[in-house]
């Protein structure tokens, strides 16, 4: 096959080349921009609801998608996560949402917990390397009870000195817990050696030193200069009334005033290798990402596209030869590699593009190289049918997600935050359908081919193709 003889060139130091000459350089992209969607799209892509936003006078801004029934999900988006942070803080974000239902000036913690109780309702927050969210479910009824203690525990928490060192602990065994998922230190070690410079290579919950060092201080340092209402969407699905929401907003989070906070520097990708021998494990974990692109560039559905013809093949599942996965299909009748799955990570203005593997220790050099080469494939050889297939993928997924109120409210909240406005579904199906197989041939030979890559492999690995060998395994050369 095609993807064997150029294995075996490549393990031999040369470079195997078909299908033509690659597809010249994109030129620079255009402004993500809406734009008006043509109506010969399905007729109830029109007529899915609206999402209406309102910015009041400090920033802040609400948005809501209103739907029917008698539940409702709302939240506080907030533009603060981990990439935030400097080395001595690291942590702090995570730290303060464990802190956030501990009490604030107003409720004690079982107040918080008795009043969230008696409606019914649910309390919850997470942390990512950019955003902050606190979200409630709860009745319609009760939405604006929900939106009061958001504001409360957002802008009142009292961060009580006993609260805090009781708290250590318990963040410690949750790192633990995330140090026993393999795929989640790869993907810590990912982040780390590619944004080598930057806090975005930071974990989220930090390291233990920072974790038993935390003052006070510190996490109100972090939300005086974060938590303001500018960087904050709050964001309602279900059962909501906008106009109801926008009401709450004012009254609960009006008095909160802009902090000045400057914009930071796009992140510098790194190209570099980190390998972490572990011979107790039973095969190797391995992510090879190149930088992409941010949530709100033009190429963003593009690298969904390319993510969906990839696709994902595990070898328990029993699928074989006629997976759609051209990649899956030869990892299958190889048996190179136990699984594999493309990932798109993406931030404001960078993403990692990649593909998470595993495998044998025999066949590390086979697997690898089947990966990345399959990169290069796709700018030289990828066929109509795989952009097709793939593309309605992407479509299908883009609507299948918002199957709740919660996953509505997720939506609006991070692409408001992200975007500055929220897609229709007919504006994401018509840049989806604009992607042509010669575009994705463009942008798969822009950013994935003659790249430098950013590579984690933990396991028990007797032999490991170098930095270079993995550098050169992203083009091909005429033989």
């Amino acid at each position: 096959s095609v993807l064997r003889a150029s294995r075996l060139a490549l393990r031999q130091g040369t470079r195997a080349f078909c299908g033509g000459p690659p597809p010249s350089r994109l030129k620079d992209p255009l402004p993500f921009q809406p734009y008006e969607s043509p109506r010969t799209l399905p007729g109830y892509l029109h007529q899915t609801p609206g999402t209406k936003v309102t910015q009041l006078d400090n920033g802040l801004k609400v948005a809501t998608e209103e739907g029917h029934g008698e539940t409702a999900t709302v939240g506080v988006w907030i533009d603060a996560g981990s990439s935030y942070e400097t080395e001595k803080n690291n942590g702090v974000a995570h730290f303060l949402e464990h802190m956030a239902f501990k009490g604030t000036n107003k409720r004690s913690r079982e107040q918080i917990e008795l009043e969230v109780e008696n409606m019914g309702a649910s309390l919850n927050a997470y942390t990512s390397r950019e955003q902050t969210v606190y979200f409630a479910r709860s009745f319609k009824k009760d939405v604006g009870a929900s939106v009061d203690i958001l504001a409360d525990i957002l802008q009142n928490s009292k961060l009580e000195t006993d609260a805090i060192e009781s708290e250590r602990s318990t963040i410690i065994r949750e790192m633990e817990e995330i140090e026993r998922n393999v795929e989640e230190v790869v993907y810590d070690q990912l982040h780390a050696v590619a944004y080598q410079n930057d806090p975005l290579g930071f974990t989220i919950l930090g390291p233990r030193a920072n974790v038993r060092s935390l003052k006070r201080d510190d996490l109100v340092n972090y939300i005086n200069t974060h938590y303001s209402p500018d960087r904050m969407v709050l964001a309602g699905a279900g059962a909501v009334s906008h106009d109801a929401l926008v009401d709450y907003a004012k009254r609960s989070f009006g008095g909160m005033a802009k902090k000045p906070f400057p914009k930071p520097a796009k992140p510098e990708f790194v190209g570099s290798m980190v390998t972490i021998h572990d011979h107790d494990m039973p095969v190797v974990h391995a992510a090879i990402a190149a930088e992409s692109v941010g949530w709100s560039h033009p190429e963003y559905f593009t690298f969904q596209v390319i993510q969906a013809i990839i696709g994902s093949w595990d070898r328990e599942s029993g699928a074989g030869k006629n997976i759609s996965s051209r990649l899956g299909e030869h990892l299958a009748m190889e048996g190179t590699a136990h699984s594999m799955t493309a990932f798109h990570t993406c931030y404001h203005n960078t993403g990692l593009f990649g593909i998470y593997s595993t495998f044998t220790s025999e066949n590390s050099w086979d697997a690898i190289c089947d990966v990345v080469t399959e990169w290069v494939r796709i700018s030289h050889q990828v066929s109509e049918t795989e952009v097709e297939r793939a593309k309605n993928k992407v479509k299908a997924a883009a609507l299948m997600q918002l199957n709740s109120s919660s996953a509505v409210a997720e939506d609006v909240g991070r692409q408001i935050l992200t975007l500055g406005r929220r897609m229709t579904p007919a504006e994401i199906f018509s840049r989806i359908d604009a992607i042509t197989t010669d575009h994705v041939k463009a942008v798969a030979t822009e950013y994935l081919t003659d790249v430098d890559v950013a590579v984690c492999a933990i396991g028990p690995f007797t032999e490991m193709p170098d930095y270079n060998h993995i550098r050169g395994f992203t083009y091909w050369n005429r033989l």
